[in-house]
């Protein structure tokens, strides 16, 4: 008889029916991405064309401005802030002459194109065997990935060329077959940019000696045939200025994301600077061409490409953002043994490479070492110590799984169980964590303040209407006691300095202290709190955009005493510190009493014992009297935090399913005491 399903099909058919669905499926998936990726290059490109022509391009103003290469008559480097090469400057003026004659259209579309071939040739270096979804889907995500980067995007913007040697060396390595040719391309690169020369030992290494040595050969030729046309410029570039030292930007600037700058940045000057700047570099080449070297013969070609970059970045005396584009090509090594250690440095590295040092570090002064060099850190990290997976290593295809909860139908029928929210049994990887969270909460600070159009003066009137409104609706309520309530906390000392601690101290403290108390002692709960919270928080953004409120203690003709930060000027919309950094009319929802509520529910629903769920009840019960004691929050505003709270665990519960531990326990109910108690250890 043949198989069948329950339908009566036959069981081959089914299955082929199952395949051909999975390939439409991918097929639209890569569709969707191509789109995404064009949608990104035309908004990158539309960002830079939409510029007045004196704000962009400006590193192309070196060639083609009144005083760049194009027009100077004497030395190449008495134009503007020109710090490449000589034999750059004589390969590329007659490129830089169609891109005065476009006014920058034609380099802008030609640095996009040669974005985009860049990331294809990445996509199909990906070490062998590659799986089906990961061959169709590694070449839009490659290209997105560049298109947001902020090497691309300054390169872009700038109009510069630090693509064409990054290329040019993906070629050499990667593309082309004959070892002479290859050798040829990879020695132009370096003559574009010297640290390149770095591939030449790999070369040799890996077996490609005859390339090695016509890289060494083409790179000599090149700078010979530049010191013989530019003898002037050549002496200034490779002796006065050692390989390019000193020139463009000041060396200290933030921008020069090499150790050479870090060290001037940190105040080391002199012999010492340069003694300590050599012998990093030293160590950190050889380290990294060892690495290297064991990666290519492993069969991850384009990982050793990306590790002997990053190796070039340590050791240039000057290493503009630009030029960092190794570290995002990193990405394509595995680490961790673990499934959910997988992603920590791809997604360390492209919050590095596509956002702002300060989106992913804290505004604190003893973190700035860190913040200022954190792209040139994560390069010495790539180069020296990330621990990439051999191919040999039984977890590079099969890494330890992540054990889920049951799954469990979805509330409706028509509302699926969202596959990247998945309920699982143990704590997630606490560096990652850390990355989004602090990622996401700079994120939302930023939208805080963008809703008003990047200054609180920008929604003043906006928002003192919807004040307005609020208080005539509370009157209308009986609602409106936020004035003798402020009064009369403000005549009491004590009462006033309590609440004033209160809502500066615990509005951050008791969440990040749930979180934390949470992931080390009870991890399965801890993904669905911060799921909800991640929903309330997300919610409330909505209702900041939406809304923007001013509270009672900016609305002066009400009499409100702002306890927490003194007499305010009314005259000018932004007074003190606080102002620039916070939007002062995100105040419906209250978030202050959406997170305390969140707070004393999930306190509530976990504690173990009734005094622990009542005291974190209070939180939330203190939090709404300091809110409308100091001045700062209406009571409508609580309202609000309490309905975007309880959204927030409609949503999670809507789109996750259950808590992870009650479907669990009531899976393995049916499994005995043993199977229960083993569940209920790993919370």
């Amino acid at each position: 008889m043949v198989n069948a399903d329950h339908s009566g099909q036959p069981a081959e058919a089914f299955g082929a029916t199952a395949v051909d669905g999975t390939r439409a499926r991918l097929r639209m998936a890569r569709l969707g991405l191509w789109l995404l990726a064009a949608v990104i290059a035309v908004r990158q490109v539309a960002a830079v064309l939409t510029t007045p022509r004196g704000e962009r391009l400006t590193d192309l103003e070196t060639w083609v401005g009144p005083e760049g290469v194009l027009h100077v008559r004497g030395s190449l480097y008495d134009s503007s802030e020109y710090s490449g090469t000589p034999f750059s400057g004589l390969a590329l003026t007659p490129f830089t002459r169609s891109a005065e004659q476009a006014l920058g259209w034609g380099w802008t579309f030609g640095t996009l194109l040669l974005v985009v071939v860049l990331g294809l040739i990445a996509a199909r270096a990906l070490p062998r065997p590659v799986g089906r979804r990961t061959a169709l889907l590694a070449a839009p995500v490659a290209v997105s990935l560049l298109m947001l980067s902020m090497p691309v995007r300054d390169t872009l913007w700038l109009g510069q060329t630090s693509v064409i040697p990054v290329l040019l060396v993906l070629l050499g390595c990667l593309v082309t077959p004959g070892r002479r040719l290859g050798g040829v391309v990879i020695g132009v690169a370096a003559a574009l940019q010297p640290t390149l020369l770095l591939f030449a030992p790999l070369l040799w290494c890996t077996g490609r000696r005859r390339a090695a040595t016509v890289t060494g050969g083409t790179f000599a030729a090149a700078t010979a045939l530049a010191w013989a046309a530019m003898p002037r410029d050549s002496h200034t570039y490779w002796v006065h200025h050692l390989a390019g030292t000193g020139l463009g930007g000041p060396a200290d600037d933030l921008a020069n994301q090499s150790p050479h700058g870090a060290l001037l940045r940190l105040g080391v000057e002199g012999p010492l600077e340069i003694g300590l700047f050599l012998l990093l570099g030293a160590a950190v080449a050889a380290v990294a061409l060892r690495r290297a070297v064991r990666y290519a013969h492993d069969g991850q070609l384009l990982l050793a490409v990306a590790v002997t970059g990053c190796a070039a970045i340590a050791v240039s005396p000057t290493a503009w953002q630009h030029q960092l584009l190794w570290v995002l090509l990193t990405v394509v090594g595995r680490t961790g043994r673990r499934a959910r250690d997988r992603l920590v440095w791809p997604v360390a590295a492209v919050l590095v490479m596509t956002l702002p040092a300060t989106m992913t570090l804290p505004n604190m002064a003893f973190l700035h070492p860190v913040r200022d060099n954190v792209v040139l850190l994560a390069a010495l990290a790539a180069a020296t110590a990330v621990p990439f997976l051999s191919r040999t290593s039984p977890w590079f295809r099969t890494p330890v799984p992540t054990p889920y909860a049951p799954p469990v139908p979805a509330r409706f029928a028509f509302v699926p169980l969202l596959p990247f929210l998945p309920r699982v049994l143990v704590r997630p990887n606490l560096l990652l964590e850390l990355l989004l969270l602090r990622v996401t909460y700079a994120a939302y600070a930023e939208v805080r303040l963008a809703v008003t159009g990047g200054s609180n003066s920008a929604g003043r009137a906006h928002a003192e209407e919807h004040g307005h409104q609020i208080h005539a609706l509370e009157r209308l309520l009986r609602l409106d006691i936020e004035h003798g309530i402020n009064h009369a906390v403000a005549k009491t000392g004590w009462l006033r300095e309590f609440f004033d601690f209160y809502y500066t101290s615990f509005h951050f403290i008791v969440p990040l202290t749930v979180l934390g108390l949470l992931y080390w002692h009870r991890p399965v709960d801890y993904r669905w709190a911060r799921s909800a919270l991640g929903f309330t928080t997300l919610l409330a953004l909505a209702g900041f955009w939406l809304y923007p409120l001013a509270p009672p203690r900016l609305m002066p003709e009400l009499g409100i005493v702002d306890t927490v930060h003194g007499v305010q000027d009314f005259t000018r919309p932004d007074y003190g510190t606080l102002t620039h950094l916070t939007n002062q009319y995100a105040a419906m929802p209250s978030l202050h009493f959406g997170w305390s509520l969140w707070c004393g529910l999930v306190i509530a629903v976990i504690a173990p014992r009734m005094w622990m769920k009542a005291l974190g009840l209070l939180h939330p019960l203190f939090t709404c009297a300091a809110i409308v004691a100091t001045g700062n929050h209406w009571i409508l505003d609580a309202a609000g935090g309490a309905l975007v709270v309880g959204a927030g665990f409609g949503l999670a519960y809507l789109l996750q399913g259950p808590r992870a531990r009650t479907t669990a326990a009531v899976a393995e109910i049916g499994s005995g005491p043993p199977a229960l108690e083993k569940d209920r250890a790993v919370g």
